[in-house]
């Protein structure tokens, strides 16, 4: 008789910490988009100003990984491509974003082998809202 692992957490969110390292994370991830010169395509897609998508990512980040469910709680079912279109969202814009956030996943210790699965879900995402070609 072979014993299954048990995963550790139930959910990703319980694995990356609760609302405190997903706030944590996301802070990370636009103060990075506004420091490094490497993500300045990704940085102008959001306008002057980043406190709304602050808070939007966060509320929808905490439900995406198994949390509260924030976001859909405000504003119902996420409609991500949607949301979305009205933005220029190419390979470099889905390529920077992946970069912003495995960095600020790296210095916020998310879990190495939590980090590599949410890379993989966030690849899928991300491509998936690409709306040209470049």
């Amino acid at each position: 008789m072979e014993s299954e692992q048990k995963p550790p957490y139930a959910t990703p969110y319980e694995w990356i910490g609760g609302e405190e390292k997903v706030h944590a994370l996301v802070e990370r991830f636009y103060d990075l988009m506004d420091l490094e010169p490497g993500y300045q395509e990704l940085r102008a897609a959001h306008g002057t100003e980043l406190a709304r998508a602050r808070q939007n990512l966060f509320w929808f980040l905490c439900g995406w990984l198994g949390g509260p469910q924030h976001y859909t709680d405000r504003f119902g079912h996420p409609r991500l491509r949607m949301r979305h279109m009205p933005f220029k969202i190419g390979i470099a814009e889905r390529d920077q974003w992946l970069a912003c956030m495995d960095q600020a996943m790296g210095e916020t210790g998310v879990p190495e082998d939590l980090r590599a699965r949410l890379r993989e879900s966030f690849f899928q995402t991300a491509d998936w809202m690409r709306n040209t070609p470049a």
